[in-house]
């Protein structure tokens, strides 16, 4: 199914989430929206974050800054340039208005001024559905989701959603679930009362390692 972009909006966009859809368009200047629902989806478990031993390194030196929600739609705009992207004008816009209303948040990796690396998505209840992260720096996307996915543990999160399995991701803990049992998951999380912004980043690299060998 698709809508145009005078069909869509932010509350449409809310409630396909709620149903288990997200929205993606062919290119950077389709005019139309098509709705998305694998019949396998990616989820991180949030107490399967593999933490390899040179990314724990990595996290450790602490050589690069980490801040929640600075610059959303610089992150938007990085996650949106490359050669080929479904993050059309219409669809980055929906997403800045969701960051405007409290539902849509990003995280930042910094050297110094220069934004090298992040992830974005949407919050809703005990879930946090990922959208897209960048990387102009080696490992930055990976330093991203490690303190995304400790700062989720923190704020009460139970459901990360990938929507699609990759290798990397893959490598970094991911799984597929069936339709089914993702939609059962979605139904729990939603009912959950967690919290993006009211938790403080985690101190350094040190205790996103820690939190993320921690189990439940």
């Amino acid at each position: 199914m698709k809508d145009t972009d005078s069909e869509l909006t932010p509350d449409l966009l809310l409630h396909a989430y709620m149903s288990g859809v997200f929205p993606m368009s062919e290119h950077r200047n389709d005019p139309e929206v098509f709705w998305v629902e694998p019949r396998r989806r990616g989820i991180f478990p949030l107490d399967g974050f593999h933490t390899s031993r040179s990314l724990a390194r990595t996290l450790r030196r602490d050589d690069y800054q980490v801040t929640i929600n600075r610059d959303f739609e610089a992150v938007l705009d990085g996650c949106a340039d490359r050669n080929e992207t479904w993050i059309s004008g219409r669809i980055a816009q929906l997403y800045s208005e969701l960051h405007h209303m409290g539902h849509a948040h990003s995280i930042e990796v910094w050297d110094g001024s220069d934004l090298i690396g992040g992830v974005y998505g949407v919050a809703l209840g005990g879930a946090f559905f990922g959208e897209s992260m960048f990387s102009r720096r080696t490992n930055a996307s990976k330093i991203a989701l490690a303190w995304l996915v400790a700062h989720l543990k923190n704020g009460g999160f139970v459901l990360f959603d990938t929507q699609f399995l990759t290798s990397h991701l893959a490598s970094l803990g991911a799984v597929e679930v069936s339709r089914a049992e993702y939609r059962a998951r979605l139904a729990d999380a939603l009912i959950v009362d967690a919290d993006f912004t009211a938790p403080a980043l985690p101190t350094g690299g040190q205790e996103v390692v820690q939190l993320n060998t921690q189990t439940s």
